[in-house]
């Protein structure tokens, strides 16, 4: 949840021009606002992972803890993309109607939720279907 209001909070500039370059523009694609969050993206996933990593010492090695939550945000990154791209190339071609606006809006707390449950352990059953909890990760977890 933290890691989810800071990504919030450092985009509200982006997400409000966004939404006054869709109000200006007549609910009509407009280049200023989708160009800046998508570059805003693309500058927080690439440029600030890798100085991430490349700030990390050569003889250290960091291994991502939370498997499920790393994957829950990779793929929900990654079905965003695809999403905007249905809606401002495929679907509609230059217009955001009202319903793609209400899914996409709506897909938010959808991840907030998801994220919750993977983090509090309660899709571990599930996940483990999928190799992503060993056994004896969710045993140590119910042990605490």
């Amino acid at each position: 949840a933290t890691l989810t209001l800071m990504a919030l909070g450092s985009s509200a500039p982006e997400i409000f021009l966004s939404i006054v370059d869709i109000f200006k523009n007549k609910f009509e694609f407009g280049q200023l606002g989708p160009a800046t969050i998508v570059g805003s993206a693309s500058f927080n996933l690439l440029v600030i992972v890798s100085v991430c990593i490349a700030t990390i010492p050569s003889d250290e090695v960091r291994m991502i803890r939370n498997v499920p939550a790393f994957a829950i945000t990779a793929i929900s990154s990654l079905l965003a993309y695809v999403w905007m791209a249905i809606i401002l190339v495929g679907n509609t071609a230059g217009v955001v109607d009202l319903w793609e606006a209400l899914v996409t809006f709506l897909l938010f707390p959808v991840l907030v939720y998801v994220s919750y449950k993977v983090d509090r352990g309660d899709l571990n059953p599930l996940l483990r279907r999928f190799g992503m909890v060993a056994k004896e990760t969710e045993a140590a977890e119910q042990s605490q």
